[in-house]
């Protein structure tokens, strides 16, 4: 048995030995976060970090200097649907314009299949957006799981891994993938700062976002694999 599991081991490579652990974890990740959304009354930690990013006694009032709500606003923009839209149309535009189709294809697949996936996900669910401290921009939608931490997750790993595929050194691509991470995280902290999110919304949008990301990621190394897509197409 050990004899087999070592064989199997090694022929699984690294990167996706942890892309299959990112899928597993954003899974378990996302089921325990559901059963805080649906609870009947906040989770404690929901509502003392929501209220951390207010001045105390004030809910109306975000900790900070002034010019750090406007910068919040400014990251919350980057996980928009206008921008993320914006971003992958620009990249598929591209690609088409270099013959590369399928690569297109599967960038357009990854992130209108994120976007479908955060709506069935959000309408499932029917969480309220907080009302425990006031809100800093209008949103109408519900609020588990976060779309912009979702969407950000998918639009921007999916996007870095590609870019990585095409860079020289390895420095090189862990940079871009650890930007793509840090944007990331910044959109979901700007969530939970403007007060639309509970904490644990945002945790669950990151949990399906990287989850859907990679389990896409893989699809493609499938696809390339069997050469239905290459590099030179």
């Amino acid at each position: 048995m050990k004899t087999f599991a070592h064989a199997l081991l090694n022929r699984i490579e690294f990167p996706v030995l942890l892309a299959g652990l990112v899928i597993a974890g954003g899974l378990w990740g996302f089921e325990e976060l559901m059963e805080v959304a649906r609870a009947s009354t906040a989770h404690a930690f929901d509502t003392e970090i929501l209220l951390a990013f207010r001045k105390a006694g004030q809910p109306d009032s975000p900790i900070g200097p002034p010019w750090l709500e406007g910068a919040m606003r400014d990251i919350t923009s980057l996980g928009s649907a206008s921008v993320l839209v914006l971003i992958t149309a620009a990249v598929i535009v591209y690609l088409l314009m270099i013959r590369r189709p399928a690569t297109a294809l599967l960038i357009f697949v990854a992130v209108a299949g994120g976007q479908v996936l955060s709506s069935l996900l959000k309408a499932g669910i029917d969480r309220p957006r907080p009302d425990l401290v006031s809100h800093l921009v209008n949103e109408t939608s519900f609020s588990f799981p976060s779309g912009h931490a979702m969407l950000s997750a998918v639009t921007y790993l999916t996007l870095g891994s590609l870019a990585a595929r095409f860079l020289h050194g390895r420095t090189t691509k862990i940079f871009v993938l650890c930007l793509a991470v840090l944007t990331t995280v910044l959109v979901g902290i700007s969530r939970v700062y403007l007060g639309v999110h509970w904490p644990s919304d945002v945790l669950a949008g990151w949990c399906a976002g990287f989850a859907w990301a990679m389990l896409c990621w893989l699809v493609a190394r499938v696809l390339q694999r069997r050469k239905a897509v290459t590099d030179s197409e």
